[in-house]
Formats: C-alpha cells, structure tokens, sequence
C-alpha cells in the first residue's frame, strides 16, 4: 500500500512536470516530440520498479506482523516462565516441584507473574517460593492485592522488607486478608508487643499469622512466665506460646513436672528460654535421663543451665561425657569435670578439640581423637531409617 502511494506520488509528478516542459501550440513541434518521449520514459520506468518493489514490501510486511505476532502470544507456561526471566534450570526445578503448572492457563500464569514482578519478585526468589509453596500460582492472588499490599507495606516500613517477608512467607498474599492478617496483627499489637517486633517474629516464624490463636488459659500461662513487656524476651514468649496447641503445652509441663520440677518453676524457665517449648517431648526425656543418669547431675541444673536441652545427644552431649572419662582413666590434664564439665560442653567443636584433644603430645592426641570420632559414630537406634517426610518450611 505504501509503495502504491509512492507512485502516485511519482506519476502526478510527472504528469505536472510534462504539462510545465510541454511547449504550447504557438511553439515549434519540433521541441514537443523529445520532451513527450522523455515523460513516457519517466512513467514506464517507476511502474516498473513498484512492480518489483511492491511483493517484496508486502513480503517484508507479513514477515514483521508474524514475529510480532509471536512476541505478544507466548505458546505455554513454559514459554511465559523464560520469558518472564526464568531459565532453563529454574523452570526445571518450577515443574519438578508443582507439575500441574506445565498445564496452566496461559493467561492467567502471565496475570500473576506481571503482579510479581511488580513487586520486585525475581526469577530466583520465584524458585523458592514455588519451592515452599507449591501451590502458590494455583491460588487467587488478585483478591483485595492492593488493599493488601498498601496495607503490608506500610506495616513493614519498606517494599525491601516487605518482599523479603513475602519470599520467607508467599502466603502472606493469599491469607484471608480481613479475618486472617489484620486480627492477627492487632492481637499482638494488644499484647503490648510492637511493631519492628512483630517484623522480626514474622521473619523469624513465617507461619506465624495462620497459626496464631490465644485463650484465657495460654494468656494466663504469659502472665504466670513474669516477663515483662518492655523485656526482649517478650516478644518470643508471646510468639511460641501463642502458635502452640494448647494440648501441646498441657503435655511439656508435664513432662518437665515428671523430673520434679513444679509448675511455676516450668513456667519460669519458659520465660527465661522460651525456645525450650518447641523441644519434643522426646528430645527433653532422653537428654533429661543423661543428665541425671548418666552425668549423676540434680535435675535443678537443668534450671540454671538450659542449654543442656538443647545439646545433641548422639553428636555432643554424650561423646564429650565418654571423652571426659576416657582423659580421666588416662591420667591426662586438664580434666572434665568439675566447673569445666557444663563450660566444656558449651564449648563449639573447634575449641572444645583444641582445649581438651589437641594439647596433649601428638600420639596422646591421635588416639584421643580417634576415640572422640568413634563414640560420635555411635547413632541412635533405627535412626538411619528415619525418613524426612518434611518439605516446604521446617516450622
């Protein structure tokens, strides 16, 4: 069409250019004849070059239209992921983890990534949420995602902190924004708990806001903690026994009151550690029973030393306690025991090797270290057929 204009073009200027050259009647018709040869000449000529240069022009122009075509209409899910800035790997890892996305509405997928992106979600942080929240582009997240967002980012102070609580929870834009997120903020926010707080809690525990819920009788074990609200404690004790179940916590005092503990002194110890709560019930038996069965302690040292819950059993606790003996039948300085036993097993591994194993004579040493190995060899039993069933967050 443009190259058919052109000869218009061409040919009115001709047609002018003959009418203003051509002499008139009076003049010699010698002068007419070459001049009237010369305009034919002109006008056969542009009509055969538009006959050339128009199927090209056409040719060029559907070649163009058909990669702008394929430029705005992506042919799958596949396709809209590359382009939207993931490779080839992540798409990979993307569909390993959530296959059902191979098969996905083309427009809807691109819907949500456009709102991503808006974010600043990239093609990695995409990974680990589709990593921790498979599910996470089959939900709806344009539900109140303004409202929501207007709202998340004035309580985190800043979109950097914000998408960093997203990629830790992507969840956050997919809870019930009305009846899930804004009461459970204003909970914590009554419980005297602040805000950068709270910032730090969700950070901490992504899993925070659906798992929240409080009675009298958790509120009453808060207040029974005595920690007060201004203390930096405070925060986690509110946090750990607020996600807790109820019937979980009735069942840990107990069996912390089983080693003759009573309950207050639980709960005190609950305010001093509050991280004590998420042990298993298990973990605290079995490190509870070494401590007074094998190690021969009172089980008040527990109270003042809490870490000796938290010890490894198989990989720290006993190893260190079968090493001591070992240095003790050996005759060998300095020894385990005493104030040196609770300071040598708080001790990280490097030091604790180079303080009791790598200061005696090399032979002395070697063979301190092989024992040292062998009893951290020793696993629990059946524990190599324990299976990890858990994926996503490990909270």
């Amino acid at each position: 069409m443009i190259a058919r204009f052109n000869i218009v073009i061409q040919l009115g200027f001709l047609f002018r250019a003959s009418e203003s050259f051509v002499p008139l009647a009076s003049d010699s018709s010698r002068l007419r004849a070459p001049i009237l040869k010369l305009s034919r000449f002109w006008i056969s000529t542009a009509l055969a070059a538009s006959a050339t240069a128009e199927p090209a022009l056409c040719e060029t122009l559907n070649e163009n239209s058909t990669i702008k075509f394929e430029d705005h209409h992506p042919k799958d899910s596949t396709d809209v992921l590359r382009r939207w800035g993931c490779s080839d790997c992540d798409i990979s890892k993307i569909f390993q983890r959530r296959p059902g996305l191979r098969k996905a509405d083309i427009a809807n997928l691109q819907l949500k990534l456009d709102l991503l992106r808006g974010l600043g979600i990239t093609s990695s942080d995409l990974v680990k949420i589709i990593n921790c929240r498979p599910r996470f582009l089959s939900g709806s997240l344009n539900r109140h995602f303004d409202e929501r967002l207007d709202y998340l980012q004035a309580f985190f102070g800043s979109r950097e902190v914000l998408l960093k609580a997203i990629v830790r929870n992507p969840s956050l834009l997919t809870y019930d924004f009305h009846n899930k997120i804004k009461p459970v903020i204003a909970t914590y926010s009554e419980l005297g708990v602040s805000r950068q707080d709270l910032i730090q809690i969700l950070l901490a525990r992504p899993t925070l806001i659906p798992r929240t819920s409080l009675c009298n009788e958790k509120l009453d074990y808060i207040n029974r903690t005595g920690v007060p609200k201004h203390s930096k404690l405070y925060k986690h004790v509110v946090a750990v026994i607020a996600i807790s179940r109820i019937e979980t916590i009735r069942e840990k005092l107990a069996n912390l009151e089983k080693f003759g503990f009573s309950e207050d002194e639980v709960l005190d110890l609950f305010g001093r550690t509050p991280l004590v709560l998420t042990l298993s019930i298990d973990k605290i038996q079995r490190n509870m029973t070494f401590v007074l069965g094998t190690m021969k302690l009172p089980a008040r040292v527990v109270l003042d030393h809490p870490f000796l819950l938290f010890l490894n059993l198989e990989a720290a606790l006993k190893p260190r306690i079968l090493l001591a003996g070992k240095i003790e039948d050996m005759g060998l300085d300095p020894q385990i025991k005493g104030p040196a036993l609770l300071r040598a097993l708080r001790m990280k591994e490097k030091r604790f090797v180079n303080a009791f194993i790598n200061c005696h004579p090399k032979n002395v040493a070697d063979e301190l270290m092989q024992f040292y190995r062998n009893a951290k060899c020793v696993k629990r039993l059946a524990e190599s057929s324990k299976k990890n069933l858990h994926k996503g967050f490990p909270f």
